[in-house]
């Protein structure tokens, strides 16, 4: 089993490791850049599965892997706030796909538009919590209670939905 993932992230590889090595121990995980033909930050839920399906699939395609795994960040503006939140989505050489959601965060109204304009850093800076960058924004904001990493496991679990053994 080979599973290719369509970003370098070490938050996104780490959770497509962690949860592969659940599902399939043996299987070689091989990460590479590809684009996502969306915005680097997805304004809507469906530009972020677009992103993440895109990702998916062009791994897929450049590795010739079992599967490929594609990982999108993005916010979504509802009636209660600006959420910060990611969707992954699992593809096979049949064209079969999964999909799943992770964690949603609302942003702080101060912090929303630093995360919109791609401010990482100043997210950082302003939120002034912890010490490990790949805490991502997720984790800055829950004081390291969530990862970005841990974030993103539970929506690789959810895409893996239809590739499991028992499914």
């Amino acid at each position: 089993m080979k599973i290719a993932v369509g970003s370098e992230g070490p938050a996104k590889v780490s959770a497509v490791r962690a949860v592969a090595a659940q599902v399939f121990p043996h299987a070689e995980i091989v990460a590479l850049p590809v684009e996502s033909g969306v915005p680097d930050l997805p304004g809507s839920p469906a530009e972020a599965v677009q992103g993440a399906v895109s990702r998916a699939r062009r791994a897929l395609q450049q590795t010739r892997a079992d599967l490929g795994v594609g990982i999108e960040d993005g916010v979504e503006d509802t009636p209660f706030g600006t959420f910060l939140g990611g969707w992954v989505a699992v593809v096979d050489q049949k064209g079969r796909t999964g999909l799943g959601g992770g964690l949603r965060i609302a942003l702080p109204e101060e912090v929303a538009p630093l995360v919109r304009a791609g401010q990482a850093q100043a997210v950082y800076e302003r939120v002034g919590k912890g010490q490990d960058r790949v805490w991502g924004t997720i984790g800055w904001l829950t004081c390291g209670l969530v990862t970005r990493e841990e974030a993103h496991r539970h929506a690789v679990a959810a895409a893996l939905v239809p590739f499991l053994p028992d499914s």
